[in-house]
């Protein structure tokens, strides 16, 4: 019994120093060291283990337990931006937004209109939009790229491409849309970063150790490249950020996980909506069993969140719409 918790303990220690690493993706970019972004993806995993020893120690009686659910309490944060509780909301909102990544309108655009309609939006930001013929009730398209598409009831500015799309080179969209909105211009960026184009069958583990072995080494081959792109596209979102005179909402498919250098830089200044008013699990991507949350929305500090929703009721495509409203404070 004595040998199993020296290796529980030590299991323990190293789970914290990989959690602690996660940290490390405020500050250090994928360019330089790429491995504590691959450290985000498996929080979830990372996180359970940790409780699950937690409570070992509680049950063993061990003062051990207080010092790893003291040094615990730091991952809160972390862990509300996957999993969270707040109570319904009880004021009105001003707006309300959705974001959705339509995979090309796959699954039906009729489907698609009659939902997005149902819900009666101010704003509607699209993903993997392909120039589809979308049409919504009271809401006008603006100019659109083949990845992403704004719809909204109010008045346009302007609007400017912060990444221009290449479909050799690069899948990644954004936008920055200046809507005016009951006499104030706010700034939206909608954002598709760069995909990592898996397939079912490159993730699935099956009963050779050599093959899954394999597979792993691809997957990760395949994470690296792609976290260094999304380096670089998370500076140019960043300018239009920055440089807005405007309060900004950030919205879109980020294709990373909370926790990742993506999340840490992007939200810089902005609020988590889901962190701020959601309840539930924010997973929004369904094509895989293991839980992903890669859609979100963020706000400037003077647009507060009301509610923040994802929507498992309908199947539009491999992401659940993501629906929120906000309060505009004057």
């Amino acid at each position: 019994m004595k040998l199993l918790r020296t290796i529980l303990l030590i299991t323990h220690i190293m789970v914290l120093f990989l959690l602690l690493g996660i940290f490390m993706n405020a500050y250090v970019p994928p360019k330089i060291f790429p491995w504590f972004n691959l450290l985000s993806l498996g929080f979830p995993v990372l996180m359970i283990l940790y409780l699950f020893l937690s409570v070992f120690w509680v049950a063993s009686w061990k003062k051990r337990a207080i010092v790893f659910i003291l040094v615990g309490m730091i991952f809160l944060n972390p862990v509300k931006r996957w999993i969270n509780y707040n109570s319904d909301p009880k004021e009105n909102f001003d707006i309300k937004i959705v974001s959705l990544n339509v995979k090309a309108g796959s699954k039906g655009i009729s489907h698609i209109e009659e939902y997005i309609n149902s819900l009666d939006a101010d704003i509607v930001l699209l993903q993997e939009y392909s120039r589809k013929e979308f049409q919504f009730e009271k809401l006008n398209n603006t100019k659109s790229d083949a990845i992403n598409a704004i719809f909204t009831r109010y008045k346009i500015i302007d609007q400017k491409e912060l990444i221009k799309s290449d479909f050799e080179t690069n899948n990644a969209y954004a936008s920055q849309t200046d809507i005016e909105i009951k006499g104030k211009t706010y700034r939206f960026i909608n954002v598709y970063l760069q995909p990592f184009k898996f397939e079912k069958s490159m993730v699935r583990l099956n009963s050779s150790n050599e093959e899954n072995e394999q597979k792993l080494k691809d997957v990760v081959k395949r994470l690296i490249p792609t976290f260094k792109k999304h380096q670089e596209q998370v500076k140019a979102v960043r300018k239009g950020i920055d440089s807005s005179p405007y309060p900004v909402i950030l919205a879109g498919d980020l294709n990373s996980v909370p926790n990742s250098y993506e999340y840490y830089q992007l939200s810089e200044g902005l609020k988590d909506a889901f962190v701020e008013v959601g309840k539930g699990s924010a997973t929004s991507f369904h094509d895989y069993k293991f839980p992903l949350r890669i859609d979100y929305i963020f706000a400037s500090e003077s647009i507060q969140p009301v509610s923040y929703k994802v929507d498992r009721s309908v199947g539009l495509s491999d992401h659940y719409p993501v629906i929120a409203t906000f309060k505009i404070k004057n």
